[in-house]
């Protein structure tokens, strides 16, 4: 009965228990990472976390990460002492996935600054956060309450040209949240390729 007991605890805690909104507490989930260690989103209580859906392969996220915007963006907000937590729930076959050492030479080319690159293949954790596009972006403040989720900025367009005119919607949330202040934009529309989850 002992191990029955444990497996059925084992799974709540890899699935977020309800649908994820913002101003309500951010589900906890656990994910393996890219040298599959095993990392929980309350590892970082106390903390403000950042999470990103991660696509290698599309355009939106290629417009960030190959001008360099998403290192930034990642290194700031790392510098302000947030927790910033790449996730990736592409199905295997299916394109984006990628395995943990995929992933760990990828982080190293493109010299990401993540906290961690988390791998969610069976799409579980991205189901349950609702992550519809790669990126979209989810900010969860140190109280673990959700205070924002929407794109990365107000530019829709897998143009690098169309950074140098965006609100950065992640600075300008961990900014207020710094502060002290409620995210004057807390939501808004994520934008990129959808993300690429498991048949069901």
């Amino acid at each position: 009965m002992k191990p029955i007991v444990f497996a059925i605890a084992a799974v709540a805690l890899a699935v977020p228990a309800a649908a994820t909104q913002v101003g309500q507490p951010a589900p906890n989930f656990k994910l393996n990472d890219a040298d599959g260690r095993t990392v929980s989103l309350a590892d970082y209580k106390g903390k403000t976390v950042v999470l990103e859906w991660h696509n290698p392969g599309c355009p939106y996220v290629r417009k960030h990460y190959d001008s360099g915007n998403m290192q930034k963006t990642q290194a700031a907000a790392r510098n302000d002492g947030a927790v910033w937590l790449t996730i990736n729930s592409g199905a295997p076959g299916k394109q984006g996935h990628m395995s943990g050492a995929e992933a760990k030479a990828l982080v190293a080319k493109e010299k990401a600054r993540s906290t961690a690159y988390l791998l969610d293949p069976k799409g579980v954790v991205g189901k349950g956060y609702q992550a519809k596009t790669t990126p979209h972006m989810y900010i969860v403040d140190k109280a673990g309450t959700l205070v924002y989720a929407g794109g990365i900025d107000d530019k829709p367009t897998s143009d690098k040209a169309d950074i140098a005119g965006a609100r950065n919607h992640v600075l300008a949330a961990l900014a207020e949240v710094q502060a002290g202040k409620p995210v004057s934009v807390a939501t808004s529309r994520p934008y990129g390729c959808t993300v690429k989850y498991p048949e069901s």
